[in-house]
């Protein structure tokens, strides 16, 4: 589907001219981002538009120059920002006239998010609306004073010329609207510290889920409408209020979503793994791009749901999805890499969205043989599942139980089948030309399949996911973390270049905590302990008790913001605040526990108005309305009864564990020889000490 087109003028002073292109300029066959180590970059490096990769050097040209900047941004496996690049970028008119008059900067949206959420609110300003590729022309020093998405060749040609000929004759316009939507920036994203007296236990928590229910799609799960997106954080966050609150309805809907999400073409149903999103509201043709944010979320997520409701549906999810990021997302270092393309070759060479995924019922019946009468009608080879020019995204209506029902097939044989077809469907799909891999690794994302793999493990026990977590964490903590606590965003081929985010920090911080309650291994904790001292000492501001998205150590770009509204990835903020919580509970420090708390009541009234951009913040929430336990192992069989804890669905507990003496503040006076005790604990304040992990779990479970 193409993307609506944005394409606001703003003031009157843009017209629809017809365009004159003078001066044609023959350019080398590179441009300066050859040099850069961004797949998305290196696929623009020989383009004929002079693109320079953002920082000083660019803009330092552009003042002295006295150009303006045109900035566009996208990210590897952004659809509609291969066709723009094709129909303009690639195009030696388009290029002559960037090259003319302006500094044109491309960006890598995933290297530089700062950057990105500063022109994404520009663009909101000007049109409403924004998106990627994002394209924006500035001021030479970076202030914003046009901006659109996706835009076709002919009005990208003539905007351009009109906003040149506005800054030749009448600059003082454009400094004028720059000096206002500099303003419109700063004050987005704005938040101030709440001084008031906040009573969380009294918080309507039930009229909040009472707003999200009005708007979920009872019939396909997720919300209403499309395109579809599956705002993990959303269900986690919904789970956990279910399971707290015995509410079978609410818990009913979430299992609904997860299993129709579970069955669409938004999961590959061949290799594993989720697109981005759905385009229709049955989860049915997806975005076609994988990406390793989504997938480390959703793992986690239907790990946690099997905790619940063990639900095979969910563990075959979980498999799949890690078996696609070990065979496609995983370096030899233990690192992960970024994303897949939507685009890739199809049977003529052309880049086509989906090409890879996608099968014509000839192709099916050839491959599966006899197998294709059960197959076609359990993936809907049918007007169901038919999408265009009679290719078929594979789709799922019924249970395995109904299928092997209507076909009289045991099930362990069913089974088969479908291990068979899966095995039989990948081979030969990997003969096709596969799609663009983004081999950039990102902290921050790598920490989220981190988490991922230790919540797994958690579920189901299984080493190969507690080797990749470990595998996984000492990449970090070997390649990406400094000596000081400070975090590098990037890597790819050993080298990180790129100061880290606050969002590379605080999902660093979360992984390595939850690396700690499966090891025990006491180096995870301090990490997080150093990287949050160091977070706070570059990144927090003492008088709003918010966290800035960068670092002090970095220049502002027009703006520092401070990142938090839950959205596909949860807020950097909200994370750093259930870390602090956490953190606060291992190290006694009262202090942690209180920016948190204030960094809740910052946002706390803007949660009614978007509930579902704030559900992170409202999982922290439920800690502080709630019993929050620390559950203390200690002794010789500590490793042994924390994994048959961790089995269990527990999200309002902390985990420590030693299988010795320990002076740590958890652990004082716990220690009894030839015995291994646990402690239940709120607050520091203990139930008598008991070996037995059953009635542990029963007591918890009691306790909510």
């Amino acid at each position: 589907m193409r993307h609506t087109i944005v394409f606001l003028l703003i003031i009157s002073i843009f017209g629809c001219n017809s365009s004159k292109n003078e001066n044609l300029k023959t350019h080398p066959s590179t441009n300066d981002l050859i040099h850069e180590s961004s797949p998305y970059l290196l696929q623009h490096a020989h383009n004929p538009v002079d693109w320079k990769p953002y920082g000083a050097n660019a803009l330092e040209k552009a003042k002295k120059e006295r150009k303006l900047m045109i900035i566009s941004i996208g990210y590897a496996a952004c659809h509609w920002c291969h066709v723009m690049e094709h129909e303009s970028f690639e195009d030696s008119t388009v290029a002559a006239v960037m090259n003319k008059n302006f500094i044109s900067v491309k960006v890598d949206r995933e290297e530089r998010p700062d950057v990105d959420q500063t022109y994404i609110n520009a663009v909101q300003l000007m049109t409403g609306s924004a998106g990627w590729p994002l394209n924006v022309v500035t001021l030479p020093d970076g202030r914003p004073v046009w901006g659109g998405t996706y835009f076709r060749k002919k009005d990208w040609i003539n905007a351009l010329e009109q906003i040149q000929e506005v800054y030749k004759e009448e600059p003082e316009k454009l400094i004028a609207y720059a000096n206002r939507l500099e303003e419109g920036i700063k004050s987005m994203d704005l938040i101030n510290l709440n001084t008031e007296d906040v009573d969380f236990a009294k918080y309507p928590t039930s009229e909040i889920i009472a707003k999200l229910s009005a708007k979920f799609d009872n019939k396909n799960g997720g919300y209403r409408g499309a395109p579809k997106f599956m705002m993990p954080n959303n269900y986690e966050f919904l789970l956990r209020y279910a399971v707290k609150e015995n509410k079978k309805d609410l818990l009913s809907f979430i299992t609904l979503t997860l299993d129709k999400m579970a069955y669409g073409g938004l999961y590959d149903q061949v290799g594993g793994g989720f697109a981005r999103y759905s385009t229709d509201e049955k989860w049915h043709i997806p975005h076609f791009e994988k990406m390793l944010y989504d997938n480390a979320q959703l793992v986690s997520l239907y790990s946690h749901a099997y905790s619940v409701t063990k639900n095979p549906l969910y563990k075959e999810v979980v498999e799949e999805t890690l078996d696609f990021v070990a065979r496609e997302l995983t370096n030899t270092e233990g690192g992960f890499y970024s994303s897949l393309d939507a685009d890739s070759e199809n049977e003529h060479g052309k880049l086509e969205e989906g090409a890879f995924f996608i099968f014509t019922s000839e192709e099916l019946q050839k491959l599966l043989k006899d197998d294709f009468s059960i197959f076609k009608e359990y993936y809907n080879i049918n007007s169901y599942g038919k999408w265009e020019n009679n290719h078929y995204v594979l789709i799922r209506k019924k249970t395995d139980s109904e299928i092997e029902k209507e076909f009289d097939i045991t099930s362990e044989a069913f089974q088969q089948k479908k291990k068979n077809w899966k095995s039989i469907l990948l081979q030969y799909r990997n003969k096709r030309p596969k799609p663009r891999l983004d081999d950039k690794t990102l902290t921050s994302w790598n920490a989220m399949m981190l988490k991922a793999y230790v919540d797994a493990y958690k579920t189901f026990g299984k080493q190969v996911y507690l080797n990749a977590a470990l595998k996984s964490a000492l990449f970090i903590s070997q390649k990406q973390l400094q000596k000081n606590g400070a975090l590098f965003h990037n890597y790819k081929e050993g080298k990180s270049n790129i100061n880290g985010f606050l969002e590379d920090y605080a999902f660093t911080i979360q992984a390595f905590i939850d690396v700690y309650q499966v090891t025990l291994d006491e180096k995870w904790l301090h990490f997080s302990k150093e990287m949050t001292e160091y977070a706070r000492e570059k990144f927090f501001d003492e008088e709003k008790n918010m966290f800035y998205f960068t670092s002090k150590e970095d220049p502002a770009i027009v703006s520092r913001n401070v990142e938090y509204r839950d959205n596909v990835i949860p807020a950097s903020n909200s994370v750093m605040a259930k870390n602090l919580f956490v953190l606060s509970k291992y190290f006694e420090e009262n202090d942690f526990e209180a920016i948190s708390h204030q960094m809740l009541k910052n946002v706390i009234s803007e949660i009614d108005q978007y509930p579902s951009g704030f559900s992170n913040w409202l999982d922290l929430l439920l800690n502080f309305q709630n019993d929050f336990y620390e559950i203390v192992v200690v002794g010789n069989h500590a490793s042994e009864k924390i994994k048959e804890i961790n089995k269990n669905y527990l999200p309002n507990i902390i985990i420590a564990g030693s299988k010795d003496q320990n002076e740590g503040a958890l652990f004082k006076n716990r220690y009894v020889p030839e015995e291994t005790l646990i402690y239940i604990c709120v607050n520091n304040a203990c139930q008598l000490p008991i070996s037995d992990t059953k009635i542990t779990i029963n007591t918890l479970n009691k306790n909510e």
